[in-house]
C-alpha cells in the first residue's frame, strides 16, 4: 500500500534474521487495507514497519511523495494494537493533510479521529472514543502540544498508553527544512518523555543530507540509535519546464491561453495571497472553473474546494502554499508556479502533489520579476528579533501573572501575528509558557543566539541562489532537484525541457495579453472604515474604548491598489518600499488616471464636493499633486492639506493597532480657515493619502473633519498595505 496505491513493487526478499511470521502478519494486514489480494509492500516499507514493530526503534523515513509512508504507521499501528499497545499518536502539520489522513485511514479500515482548531466540537466525543480503546490513530497539529488543556490533562494520559509516535513531514523539526515551524521543536521534549518502550517513526519526502543529521540528533535524543531509511526521491512521472516571460502581463496570458490545453485538474500556486486571489479572479472571467485557496481562505470553503479539485469538478485550485503538505489527489495532471519558491526543496515539495498514480504529469514554473523581493521576507518572518522579545519578555515578567494576546500587544509595539509567531519561539526556548489566561514568563532566562539565527539566514540565502541557479540550469531539472535533496542516486530523468526538449509553447497571442492587461488594470480597493476602538488604548494615555461613533466615522473608501497585488501593486510597490523607494515627486499622469477610473467606479451614496489631503512628511509632493488632480479631474474644491499639530505622528508604519491608534490621536489639526467652508459642505469630502496601512491615520482624519462639520468622509489611497 501507498498514499495513493502507486503500481505494486515485487516483495523483497526478507533479510537474513527478519521475523517471517510478522512479514505474513503485516502483508496480510496491508491486503485487507487495501482490498488486493496480490498486494505487496514496496521496498523498504516492510523494514521499516519491522523496525518499529519488531524492535521497537527510532526510525527516520525519507522517500518520495506517494511511495507509501501512511502504509508504513498504519500496518505498524494495527500490528501494535494486536499485541496490546495503545493508540498512535501522528503530529500532522495542516488541516488538509490531517483531513487527507483521517480518510486513507478510515478507507483502510484504521479507526482514526483528529483534534485540532477546525472540530472544537468534536473533541468530547474524540475523548471519550480515546478514553474507551476505539481508536487506532489520533491526529493533532504541533500547535495543540501547548494547548494548556491538552498538554496537561490529555498528553499525560496519551504518554501512558501511547503504542507509536508518528512525526509526519519532519522536516519542520528543523531549521534547515523549507518549512521549520516552532510548534514542530516541542517534539524533541515530548521524545524525551516518551517510556522507552514506545517506538517513534518520522516521515518526509523532503529532506536534504543536513535536515536528515538534524531530525536524527532530535529523534536520538536519550542516546537512542536512529534507523534512517532513505530511497531515491526522482519522480519519473514529472515533466519539468521552466518558461520566462517579461512581465505578470505574459505570464498571466499564458495562462489564458494555455490553461485548457494542460492534462486533467491541478494546481497554480502563487507567492501571495493577492496574487492568488488576482488570478483566479482573471481566469474565472476568461471562463475557466477555478477557486482561490489561501491563508484568508474560509475553513469550511477550504474543504470545498480541495473536494472539488479531487473530484475533478475545477480546472485549478489557485493557491498558496495554504495547500501544500499532504494534499492528496493521486491523478494531479499539472503544477503549474507564478513566482518561483524560495528553494529548490520547497518546489519539490510543492511539485510532488502531481503525477503520484499517473504515468505523466506536466509542472512548468514561471519566474516572476517580485520573487527576490517576496523571498526575503519570507526568510525571516520566523526569526525572533532581538529587541522585540526582551520587550515581551519584560512586559510578562512586569505583569507577574498571565497576559492574553490583545492585553500583550498594548505593551509591546506588536502586530498580532508576529507577537503570537515570536511567543511560541520563545515558549519552545523555554522562557515562556501559554497557560489558561494566555501567557506567562516562566522565568528561565533566555538569550538571542545570533550565531545561529545567521547560519539560518545565509541556508535561506544559499536555497534561493540555488533557486534561480534551478531556473537558469542547462541540464536535467529532476537532476538537480534530487541532488539538492542530496539524493545519491540522482541521475537525468530524459523528460524534462532540459532533457528532452521544450514541450510547452512560449507564446502568447494578442488577444491573451489583452485579456491579461484588462484584469491587471482591473483598480479599486475597499478601504473598509475602523468601527471599534484598539482594545488596550486607555493604557497608553488615550482614553476611549468601544464604539467610534458614527457621526465621527470614516465611510468606505478605496485604494488603487494593494501592494501585493500583481497588476497595480508592482509600480506601487517601487513607490513606497523602502529597499527601492523612488524619490518624491508629482504623480505620474498614468497613476491619476488609474485613480480617476476608481472614482469614477467608486459608486458612493453622494459625491464628494472637495478635496483635502493628508500631511506628509516624505511624500508631500505626491501626495499634493495627487489630491489636486483629482480635484480638477472631478472639477471638485481642493482645500488643501491637514496640519500637523505638533510633531506629529512619530512611529512611521509598522506597529500594533493600539500603538499605531495612539500614536496619530491628536497629532493632526484642522486649519482654521477651513471651519465656514466645512461647516456649510453640502456633500462629503474626499481625504487623500499615499499610503493606507492600519487605517488609523485616515481614521483620526475623518474624526476631525466630522467634529469640524463635514458631513461624511471618503478615503481614498493610492496603496493598501495588505
Amino acid at each position: 500500500m501507498s498514499d495513493t496505491q502507486p503500481p505494486v513493487i515485487p516483495a523483497q526478499p526478507a533479510p537474513a534474521g527478519a521475523d517471517s511470521e510478522l512479514r505474513q502478519e503485516a502483508t496480510a494486514i496491508l491486503r485487507a487495507l487495501v482490498g488486493r489480494p496480490d498486494a505487496e509492500f514496496h521496498a523498504g516499507q516492510f523494514e521499516a514497519i519491522e523496525a518499529l514493530v519488531a524492535h521497537g526503534r527510532r526510525a527516520l523515513v525519507v522517500q518520495r511523495t506517494g511511495w507509501g509512508k501512511s502504509a508504513v504507521y498504519f500496518v505498524a499501528s494495527l500490528l501494535l494494537r494486536k499485541r496490546g499497545a495503545g493508540p498512535t499518536l501522528i503530529i500532522s502539520p495542516l488541516l488538509a493533510l490531517m483531513r487527507d489522513q483521517v480518510a486513507a485511514a478510515e478507507r483502510a479500515g484504521v479507526r482514526a479521529e483528529a483534534i485540532n482548531s477546525a472540530n472544537a466540537t468534536e473533541w468530547g466525543r474524540v475523548q471519550g472514543l480515546l478514553e474507551a480503546g476505539q481508536i487506532d490513530v489520533l491526529l493533532v497539529s504541533p500547535e495543540r502540544l501547548n494547548n494548556p488543556s491538552f498538554r496537561e490533562t490529555q498528553l499525560p494520559r496519551l504518554l501512558d498508553t501511547m503504542g507509536l509516535l508518528v512525526v509526519d513531514e519532519a522536516h519542520c523539526v528543523s531549521d534547515w527544512g523549507h518549512d521549520f515551524r516552532p510548534d514542530y521543536r516541542r517534539i524533541r521534549d515530548l521524545i524525551a518523555r516518551l517510556p522507552q518502550r514506545v517506538p517513534v517513526l518520522a516521515t518526509t519526502a523532503t529532506a536534504n543530507a543536513r535536515v536528515v543529521t538534524d531530525i536524527e540528533e532530535q529523534l536520538a535524543v536519550g542516546g537512542t540509535e536512529v534507523f534512517t531509511l532513505r530511497g531515491p526521491l526522482a519522480r519519473a512521472s514529472l515533466r519539468l519546464g521552466v518558461l520566462r516571460l517579461p512581465s505578470a502581463r505574459a505570464q498571466l496570458g499564458w495562462l489564458v491561453q494555455h490553461l485548457a490545453e494542460l492534462p486533467g485538474s491541478g494546481i497554480i500556486y502563487a507567492l501571495t495571497v493577492s496574487a492568488a486571489e488576482d488570478i483566479a479572479a482573471l481566469l474565472s472571467r476568461s471562463g475557466f472553473d477555478v477557486l482561490a485557496y489561501t491563508g484568508r481562505t474560509d475553513t469550511d470553503e477550504r474543504m470545498r474546494a480541495e473536494q472539488a479539485l479531487k473530484d475533478n469538478q475545477v480546472k485549478a485550485l489557485v493557491a498558496t502554499s495554504a495547500l501544500g503538505m499532504g494534499f492528496d489527489k493521486p491523478d494531479l495532471g499539472f503544477v503549474v508556479h507564478v513566482g518561483a519558491p524560495g528553494s529548490p526543496v520547497a518546489y519539490y515539495q510543492q511539485v510532488g502533489r502531481a503525477g503520484r498514480a499517473t504515468e505523466s504529469a506536466d509542472v512548468l514554473l514561471l519566474p516572476g520579476p517580485e520573487d527576490k523581493e517576496i523571498w526575503r521576507y519570507f526568510a525571516t518572518a520566523s526569526m525572533p528579533d532581538e529587541a522585540r522579545a526582551h520587550a515581551v519578555l519584560s512586559a510578562l515578567a512586569e505583569a507577574g501573572g498571565a497576559l492574553s494576546v490583545p492585553a500583550l500587544e498594548v505593551r509591546v509595539n506588536l502586530r498580532r501575528t508576529p507577537l503570537e509567531l515570536l511567543l511560541k519561539v520563545l515558549a519552545v526556548d523555554g522562557a515562556v509558557e501559554r497557560v489558561a489566561g494566555g501567557w506567562q514568563s516562566t522565568g528561565v532566562p533566555w538569550t538571542y543566539d545570533a550565531e545561529r539565527y545567521a547560519r539560518v539566514a545565509r541556508a535561506r540565502l544559499d536555497e534561493q541562489n540555488a533557486m534561480l541557479e534551478f531556473e537558469r540550469t542547462e541540464g536535467c531539472r529532476m537532476e538537480f532537484l534530487a541532488r539538492q535533496l542530496d539524493d545519491p542516486t540522482a541521475t537525468a530523468c530524459g523528460r524534462c525541457d532540459n532533457c528532452a526538449g521544450r514541450w510547452f509553447p512560449g507564446s502568447v497571442e494578442e488577444g491573451a495579453l489583452q485579456a491579461a492587461t484588462k484584469g491587471l488594470d482591473r483598480v479599486g480597493v475597499a478601504i473598509e472604515p475602523r468601527k471599534l476602538y484598539p482594545t488596550g488604548a486607555d493604557r497608553l494615555g488615550v482614553p476611549v474604548k468601544g464604539k467610534i461613533s458614527e457621526a465621527e466615522q470614516a465611510s468606505e473608501g478605496r485604494a488603487l491598489a494593494r501592494l501585493t497585488d500583481l497588476g497595480w501593486g508592482g509600480t506601487l510597490r517601487k513607490i513606497f518600499e523602502a529597499a527601492n523607494q523612488t524619490p518624491d515627486g508629482p504623480v505620474s499622469p498614468e497613476l491619476l488616471r488609474a485613480c480617476a477610473i476608481v472614482l469614477g467606479q467608486w459608486g458612493w451614496a453622494e459625491r464628494p464636493v472637495g478635496v483635502v489631503t493628508m500631511p506628509s512628511r516624505q511624500r508631500p509632493q505626491l501626495v499634493h499633486s495627487l489630491g489636486q488632480g483629482l480635484a480638477e479631474l472631478g472639477r471638485l474644491r481642493y482645500l488643501g492639506s491637514l496640519e500637523y499639530a505638533g510633531e506629529g505622528p512619530r512611529l512611521g508604519p509598522g506597529g500594533n493597532s493600539a500603538y499605531r491608534f495612539a500614536d496619530v490621536r491628536g497629532a493632526f489639526r484642522v486649519p482654521q480657515e477651513w471651519a465656514e467652508d466645512l461647516a456649510q459642505a453640502p456633500g462629503p469630502l474626499l481625504l487623500v493619502d499615499d499610503l493606507c496601512d492600519s487605517r488609523w491615520s485616515l481614521t483620526e482624519a475623518a474624526r476631525l473633519l466630522r467634529e469640524a462639520g463635514a458631513p461624511g468622509v471618503l478615503p481614498f489611497a493610492l496603496g493598501l498595505v495588505g
